[in-house]
């Protein structure tokens, strides 16, 4: 079962800004790319290392500890096999921004593609 919670407006989070949130005693980060709203659990699976801060290049963010890359939209690093970060739905209504927090488990993104930047 997934309940949502508000964490912000979409005015807020405007495209190229990022957000600190914390629900349930657990840390997360939003991203706006391009107006796409991404949300991540803000600790790297290496080492715990925030990645609130993190170089974002497209949709792939790199973290600040030890440079490992995540995909924002699967939570992925690039590559088979590795390590992934946690990823949540994030839904807009009347203005509001909500995340989707699966009770049961991580609920992946289904956003659409980021573009790299050159």
């Amino acid at each position: 079962m997934s309940r949502r919670i508000p964490v912000g407006t979409v005015d807020e989070l405007l495209p190229g800004q990022r957000k600190l949130v914390f629900v349930d005693g657990r840390s997360i980060v939003l991203f706006n790319i391009e107006g796409t709203i991404h949300a991540i659990d803000n600790s790297c699976p290496h080492n715990g290392a925030s990645l609130a801060s993190g170089q974002l290049d497209g949709c792939m963010l790199r973290c600040p500890a030890h440079g490992l890359r995540f995909d924002l939209r699967t939570g992925r690093m690039p590559g088979p096999g590795g390590l992934a970060v946690g990823t949540f739905l994030v839904h807009t209504s009347d203005g509001k921004l909500e995340l989707s927090i699966d009770e049961s488990s991580t609920a992946l993104s289904s956003a659409p593609a980021c573009k790299a930047t050159t």
